[in-house]
C-alpha cells in the first residue's frame, strides 16, 4: 500500500514538473486557433529551435526534444500545425491531414511561419533560429528551406523527402541536415536522388546521414521501429549541427 502511494506521488510530481517545463501558447491562423508549446526559458534572449511534430500532432517525442534543447541553451517551440479541433485521432485521419499539407505546401509553410513568429515573441534571437522536424515534421523542415523562411538551418528526421515534380528547384539559403533511416520504405531511391539534385540545384549547404538497420520511425522510443543506438547518434548529430549554425 505504501509502495503504491509513493509511486502515485512520484508520477504526480513528474507530471507537475513536466507541466511546468512546457507552457501552452495559443495563437491564430485567421479563425483557426493553434496551441503550441514553449520551453520555460521563454523571455530570455537565446537561439531558438522550432520543432515540427510527426503526423499525429504534438507528441511525446516532440515534447522530449523541446526539453532536451532547453538544457542545451535554446528556446524551443513545438508548433501546432493542425489546430484546435483538428488533431488526428488515428492513423487514417493522420494520413489524410498530413497529406493535405504535403499537397498544399504553401498552407504548410504558412503554419510554420506563424509558429516561427511565436518563437521570436518568446525571445528567440531572430537571426539564430533553426527548424527540426520528425516524420511529417521532417517534411515541414524541408518546406521551411524550400520556402526560404527566415531560418539559418533545418533538420529533417526521417521525413518524407520527395516533392511534386511540377515544382521547380529554387535557390536554398538554409543549411540542411537530413537524417535518413536506411530501411525507410517510404523513401524511394528516386526520392533520394531528386532531393540531392534539388539541393545541388539550389546551391545549398547540405548533408544526408543514413542510419543502418533503421526503419522509418527509428528515433521514437514508443515505435516498434525504435533503434536506440542509431537514435542516440541521430540526436547527437542534430545537436552538433545546431551548435555549428546557432552558437
Amino acid at each position: 500500500m505504501i509502495r503504491t502511494i509513493l509511486l502515485a506521488g512520484i508520477l504526480l510530481a513528474s507530471e507537475t514538473y513536466f507541466g511546468q517545463k512546457l507552457k501552452t501558447v495559443s495563437y491564430q491562423d485567421g479563425s483557426q486557433k493553434l496551441n503550441g508549446l514553449v520551453t520555460s526559458n521563454a523571455g530570455k534572449k537565446l537561439p531558438g529551435v522550432l520543432i515540427l511534430p510527426a503526423w499525429k500532432g504534438i507528441d511525446e517525442e516532440a515534447k522530449t526534444a523541446a526539453e532536451e534543447l532547453e538544457k542545451q541553451g535554446y528556446i524551443a517551440f513545438v508548433a501546432d500545425i493542425y489546430g484546435e479541433g483538428n488533431i488526428p485521432t488515428n492513423m487514417d485521419t493522420a494520413a489524410r491531414s498530413s497529406g493535405y499539407y504535403k499537397k498544399n505546401y504553401e498552407a504548410y509553410q504558412k503554419r510554420i511561419s506563424l509558429a516561427l513568429e511565436q518563437l521570436k515573441k518568446s525571445g528567440a534571437i531572430p537571426n539564430k533560429i533553426a527548424v527540426i522536424g520528425y516524420c511529417f515534421g521532417g517534411t515541414g523542415a524541408l518546406e521551411s528551406a524550400r520556402g526560404n523562411l527566415p531560418v539559418v538551418g533545418v533538420v529533417s528526421i526521417h521525413g518524407s523527402i520527395g516533392k511534386d515534380r511540377t515544382r521547380k528547384n529554387e535557390p536554398i539559403a538554409a543549411k540542411i541536415l537530413v537524417e535518413n533511416p536506411a530501411d525507410d520504405k517510404s523513401v524511394s531511391p528516386e526520392d533520394y536522388d531528386n532531393l540531392v539534385k534539388e539541393m545541388n540545384d539550389g546551391n545549398a549547404d547540405w548533408q544526408i546521414i543514413t542510419y543502418a538497420h533503421s526503419k522509418h520511425t527509428f528515433t521514437d522510443p514508443k515505435s516498434p521501429d525504435y533503434n536506440e543506438v542509431m537514435a542516440k547518434r541521430a540526436w547527437n548529430h542534430t545537436l552538433m549541427f545546431l551548435k555549428e549554425i546557432l552558437k
